[in-house]
């Protein structure tokens, strides 16, 4: 099966979370943590500094790692590399997706979360 490596970052500012909604694929309108593929010779912290700067023409910082989810989609194996990430510029301009959310503790599941997104969620509740 083939094996595709992300990278996610977690934003969390003010006791809220960003999620985003996909814009394109056959995940379409699914919701998750913004981020993208880890490009050979770069390492997971680039690959989601460099991913949050073109998707959103935002700059953070990562933190710490939260949890790689391994997830079995029907025609890939995904390995996401989550991070927990800091916002260091107010400024997000969405390019590549249809939404964006900033979710409280109350409202982390108000969202459609892709599945794999979706397992991260009790981690992140405890970190708002």
């Amino acid at each position: 099966m083939k094996i595709v490596r992300v990278a996610a970052a977690v934003i969390i500012d003010k006791g809220r979370v960003f999620a985003t909604q996909r814009g394109y694929g056959e995940y379409k309108d699914g919701w998750e943590f913004p981020g993208g593929k880890i490009e050979p010779g770069e390492t997971p912290e680039e690959a989601i500094v460099r991913e949050i700067r073109e998707e959103l023409e935002a700059e953070i910082e990562p933190v710490r790692l939260i949890d790689t989810v391994e997830y079995d989609y029907p025609g890939f194996h995904l390995s996401m590399d989550c991070f927990l990430c800091r916002l260091k510029s107010e400024n997000i301009v969405l390019k590549e997706h249809e939404a964006a959310r900033w979710l409280d503790k109350s409202s982390l599941y108000d969202v459609e979360w892709l599945p794999a997104d979706l397992g991260l969620i009790e981690k992140i509740k405890t970190l708002l």
